[in-house]
């Protein structure tokens, strides 16, 4: 009985031990993971568990954002996951999505995972229109996404409408032209075709740093009022604080870079920016919402935290993973350069291979011929000697036929014709046997001249018997040869180099002079994409002006109309910002 009590007892305090869970879905750009939670989890348990997950280490870019009330807000790290404003029904979602954006991508995005996410949402960002891209523009980030999803342009294989099932141009610029979905794949697909060799990854940072130029890449927009009551947007990105007019997101009206505001505070609805420097007055403004307050607040402290960051030496955990990128980039670039040779080495042997073939089919045809023109030599031959041997039968004969008429003359003279009548029937039927035997004689001297004519032709068929077997017997010397360098050549693609030897000639350690050629090289990809963006920038204005006659001007808006009158002006993102800071 005791024991039984006991039993009981360690099994409730078991139960009341085991800790209370909830369910979470989290959305990312590309997929979605289902966690079971604890109670008592912070912001940042659950957020350190989706980093782990997807690889990712470079987790200051990124937050897990939520909905409440039509406003945007981010999971607080130092705060319980349901002490937030989250809906009460399960599974909780939340959506893991970058916070800040780089000044620079290309040097500040280290893993490979981080420059995908960030692919991925800025061009749902630009599908979506919420950051404007012009229309050129909008057809040369398409052929970097193609680039990026399907590799290598091959035309045997990427054929005419390989890409109607595709979002890659946003709808404002199909409306925009009078050009069908055929035309537009025209275009991507010729850029698309100049991007061959680039990796994924090269292909998703191309995008970035074409994209990082566009006026509202990474802003952050929120409706506020000045002092006057005029309705204004405040602007928060990596470079600082931007005011706009409600009808122009493209060109601040004035700009407060981080490293030039003193102080940012808030007081309920009135938010108050203080700049370094004294003389220029205090700007204040007010938001509709305390909780947009507190978000605006969370953006510019990240936002500023950012911005000084980049401006120190960088961190020891930073410094390693850019060394891994680098080793791992060279590591790939030598797979790369080893496939390609691979590819390039299985390519002429394929080549060689079918100039073999193509040379043995026509060897073979050559034999075929040579074998038929024997048999017609042989046929000919056969039937040559067969008249020969006819027009000798014949010449005898007639040598016969000619003894006989000589004999029967000399009997016809021997013969003594006693009267004149006889005498001249004699000398007639002489003389007809003489003519006969003059005939006769011609005739087998004729025939005995066309034997010998036969002879000749069999023993010129003969002789042209023995070339034409000469020849075949050359020609089966050559194709057993060429068959022998068939299968060598067949077989050539299982001896070249294998994955195995591949990944056995990389794995050595990088030493300094290996880096510092790297070094190198990526230096000198600079300087060649320096040289090679004059180059885009023609061909992005030869699109241009190619497409603007097919532009419908009616259709504009008020964005197209802005960025058109700024392109005019030649003021871009960068030089707009310095000019009013």
């Amino acid at each position: 009985m005791a024991g039984a009590i006991a039993s009981r007892m360690s099994f409730s305090s078991l139960k009341r031990k085991q800790p209370k869970t909830f369910t979470v879905r989290i959305a990312t750009m590309d997929a979605e993971m289902e966690f079971s939670c604890e109670v008592k989890w912070k912001g940042k348990d659950l957020f350190d568990l989706v980093c782990r997950t997807l690889g990712l280490r470079e987790t200051w870019f990124f937050g897990l954002q939520y909905t409440i009330k039509d406003t945007v807000a981010w999971l607080k790290m130092d705060k319980k996951v349901l002490d937030h404003d989250v809906p009460t029904e399960e599974p909780k979602t939340f959506h893991f999505l970058a916070k800040f954006y780089p000044e620079n991508a290309e040097e500040e995005l280290v893993q490979e995972i981080t420059q995908h996410l960030f692919f991925l949402q800025v061009k749902k960002q630009i599908l979506d229109e919420k950051i404007f891209c012009p229309p050129e523009a909008s057809v040369l980030l398409a052929s970097y996404a193609v680039q990026a999803k399907y590799g290598d342009y091959d035309p045997n294989v990427h054929k005419r409408g390989f890409l109607a099932q595709e979002e890659l141009l946003p709808k404002r610029v199909i409306n925009l032209y009078q050009m069908t979905p055929e035309m537009w794949e025209e275009r991507i697909t010729a850029w698309y075709a100049e991007h061959r060799g680039r990796a994924r990854d090269e292909a998703e940072m191309e995008y970035l740093k074409i994209a990082q130029d566009l006026e509202m890449y990474g802003v952050n927009y929120f409706a506020i009022r000045n002092k006057k009551g005029t309705e204004l947007l405040l602007g928060v990105d990596a470079l600082g604080l931007h005011i706009y007019d409600p009808d122009n997101r493209l060109t601040p009206k004035i700009s407060f870079p981080w490293n030039e505001i003193r102080n940012i505070s808030y007081s309920d609805k009135e938010f108050t920016i203080k700049p370094l420097d004294k003389k220029i007055d205090v700007f204040k403004f007010n938001s509709s919402k305390l909780r947009v307050n507190k978000l605006i607040l969370q953006l510019c402290i990240g936002n500023h935290d950012l911005f000084m960051r980049r401006r120190k030496a960088d961190s020891l955990e930073v410094q390693q993973m850019k060394a891994q990128a680098r080793e791992e980039k060279a590591r790939k670039q030598m797979e790369r350069q080893c496939l390609a040779r691979e590819k390039q080495m299985r390519e002429e042997a394929e080549r060689t291979r079918d100039e073999l073939e193509r040379r043995l089919m026509q060897l073979k045809e050559e034999a075929t011929m040579a074998n038929e023109a024997l048999m017609r030599s042989e046929e000919t031959a056969d039937l040559l000697a067969e008249k020969a041997q006819i027009t000798e039968e014949e010449a005898k004969l007639l040598a016969q036929k000619a003894a006989e008429a000589e004999q029967e003359m000399q009997r016809i003279k021997a013969t003594a014709i006693r009267t004149e009548e006889e005498k001249r029937l004699m000398e007639q039927k002489v003389l007809e046997a003489e003519m006969l035997a003059l005939k006769m004689a011609e005739e087998s001297e004729r025939r005995a001249k066309e034997a010998d004519q036969l002879k000749q032709d069999l023993q010129e068929a003969r002789e042209s018997e023995r070339r034409a077997k000469q020849k075949l017997l050359e020609i089966t010397s050559k194709s057993s040869y060429t068959q022998s360098m068939n299968s060598s050549t067949t077989a050539l693609p299982t001896d070249l180099p294998s994955f195995s030897l591949i990944s056995e000639s990389l794995s050595f350690d990088f030493k300094d002079t290996d880096m510092k050629r790297l070094s190198m090289e990526i230096e000198k990809e600079k300087v060649e994409y320096m040289e090679k963006s004059k180059h885009l920038q023609e061909q992005l204005n030869e699109l241009k002006t190619e497409i603007e006659a097919l532009k419908l001007k009616e259709r504009e808006t008020a964005l197209d109309i802005l960025h058109n009158e700024n392109s005019s002006r030649g003021n871009s993102k960068h030089n707009t910002i310095k000019k009013v800071s």
